[in-house]
């Protein structure tokens, strides 16, 4: 006998309108609620960001700063492994602006005065460093913003949007991002974006389809440029995205025949070619094995480098694929969908003949082996077992994160995680089995992400790559869970998360605030990333 599925409690005859706790809890409504959202996150980076000393967060605010004045200049960036180029320009153009307003003077690594001069130094130090933090918080809040605009078209109520915005701009990484200048904050957002992107464009066919596909592309190679570590959301995207299609998605009338489409496709596959053709160089280059080697990476599969990057082409293609096969998506429109990811990820490579360095181009073509340089694993590094293993012993170390009692940390997100799973389950046990495998997808997606960054301790700053997919998961499952959501338990257990989020998340931001500390230990790599910026008490040493 086949096993009936839990009756859904209907919300219209249980509650009335007034008694809602989606209501009580966003009691300010959509706009709002993001006005109220933005105002704490601009009190809290005044109280615990913009004015503190500008030596507190040296790593990786001085790196940024540096090559900044450095461009500025009229000189050359110096190194960054990761390699930041949408950070470092942002900040360039916006001290540029600064200067030209007549509000900063220290804008040129001219500008700024010798060590020797310490009062002069630290001052000209300090409105550099301030204007810096000033461009993160303008990056974090145009990324909540954007944000914001996808999750209101993922999610079909409001409330729920909002909730989920406010999770976002709560989250332990988000907040750490908000104050200091680190090349995360652009990756993972960019590439959050591109998912929620591929979800739109999944759940409803338009004849405009193909170019959603191609802006994600983009916004994904954007990001992978500014931190390598956003690879591993990038190949989870076309997983993530299969769950989400449904009888919509099946393509339009214009992509099922009609020379329209045919001219469409082909014009689509030309302008692939010729930008595949363009970004080829920069390709080569970055995987030249001399200057791979000369960068100190190594292969990763088969003594060759590139080998694992044609298998991750022929990933997204099969899940394409796959993803036109199930939710019935024509050739046609496959076809163009195909191209535009290629015009989307080669424009964006383009961009890298902005700041052209080879050392730069071998990172970012060869993300995966720059990673393993930096984990306490050195067989990973030339074997396939050995980087398989990175998530079979770090998946434990992410259980324990999330259960927050026996590993604590400054992520108030693991709390919806003990939502979630839960969650999951009644969504099946509901046969609400799709919503239920979108939100198990994205939670896989999160620990499998997380459990690789346990191998450099899943410090605060890697959070935002994975924050965003357990946000989702929740948001996904309070959509559609009617009597999650009316019941009796929504808004005691919603107003703790709200508080947890809130007290938490500022709990890093706080004690780097107090910390009595002197200036940080970065005399060592000094050389490396900073060459021309001598820093007052490198030299008393």
């Amino acid at each position: 006998m086949a096993r009936r599925c839990r009756p859904v409690v209907n919300a219209v005859h249980t509650w009335r309108s007034h008694c809602d706790p989606l209501d009580r809890l966003t009691p300010f409504g959509w706009r709002g609620g993001l006005i109220v959202i933005l105002g704490l996150t601009l009190l809290s980076f005044l109280l615990c960001g913009y004015f503190i000393v500008y030596w507190r967060n040296a790593d990786m605010d001085f790196m940024v700063v540096y090559n900044a004045l450095a461009l500025n200049d009229g000189g050359k960036r110096a190194f960054f492994d990761h390699p930041a180029d949408l950070t470092i320009l942002s900040v360039e153009a916006w001290f540029r602006l600064l200067h030209q307003l007549r509000l900063l003077e220290a804008w040129t690594l001219s500008a700024i005065p010798p060590a020797s001069n310490g009062p002069s130094f630290d001052a000209a130090m300090t409105s550099a460093v301030r204007a810096a933090r000033v461009a993160a918080l303008l990056t974090a809040t145009g990324l909540l913003f954007l944000f914001a605009a996808l999750a209101r078209r993922i999610g079909g109520d409001l409330r729920v949007a909002t909730c989920g915005v406010f999770a976002f701009a709560f989250s332990g990484g988000f907040q750490m991002h908000l104050r200091i200048l680190r090349s995360e904050m652009i990756a993972a957002g960019f590439c959050i974006a591109a998912l929620m992107l591929l979800i739109v464009a999944a759940r409803r066919a338009t004849i405009y389809r193909p170019l959603l596909v191609g802006l994600a592309a983009w916004l994904c190679v954007l990001g992978l440029q500014n931190k390598v570590q956003a690879i591993l959301l990038i190949a989870a995207l076309p997983v993530l995205v299969i769950p989400f299609g449904n009888s919509a998605s099946a393509s339009v009338g214009f992509w099922r025949s009609g020379s329209g489409a045919t001219l469409a496709a082909t014009a689509t596959a030309a302008l692939g070619i010729c930008a595949a053709l363009l970004a080829w160089p920069l390709a080569a280059a970055g995987l030249d094995p001399v200057a791979a080697s000369a960068a100190g990476l190594k292969p990763l599969l088969l003594g060759r480098f590139g080998t694992y990057q044609i298998g991750l082409a022929g990933w997204f293609v099969g899940w394409t694929i796959a993803f036109a096969g199930i939710w019935r998506v024509s050739l046609l429109e496959t076809v163009a969908a195909m191209c535009a990811l290629v015009i989307g990820a080669s424009l964006a490579t383009l961009t890298l003949y902005i700041q052209y360095d080879v050392t730069a181009l071998v990172v970012v073509f060869n993300p995966i082996e720059k990673m393993l340089m930096y984990v306490d694993a050195p067989d990973a590094s030339t074997s396939v077992q050995g980087a398989a293993g990175l998530i079979l012993t770090g998946v434990l170390g992410v259980l324990k994160r999330y259960t927050f009692v026996l590993f604590t940390s400054p992520r108030p997100t693991v709390f919806l995680t003990w939502l979630i799973f839960p969650g999951i389950i009644l969504a099946w046990r509901q046969c609400k089995h799709q919503v239920a495998v979108q939100a198990a997808f994205m939670m896989l997606a999160a620990i499998a992400i997380d459990a690789i960054g346990v191998r450099r301790g899943l410090k605060l700053e890697y959070f935002v790559f994975t924050d965003p997919l357990i946000i989702l998961a929740g948001m996904v499952l309070l959509n559609e869970l009617a009597d999650m959501r009316v019941s009796r338990w929504t808004f005691p257990i919603g107003a703790a998360l709200i508080g947890l989020h809130v007290g938490i998340s500022q709990a890093e931001p706080l004690k780097m605030a107090l910390k009595r500390s002197g200036p940080e230990s970065i005399c060592e790599w000094r050389p490396t990333y900073m060459p021309e910026l001598s820093l007052p008490w490198c030299a008393l040493r």
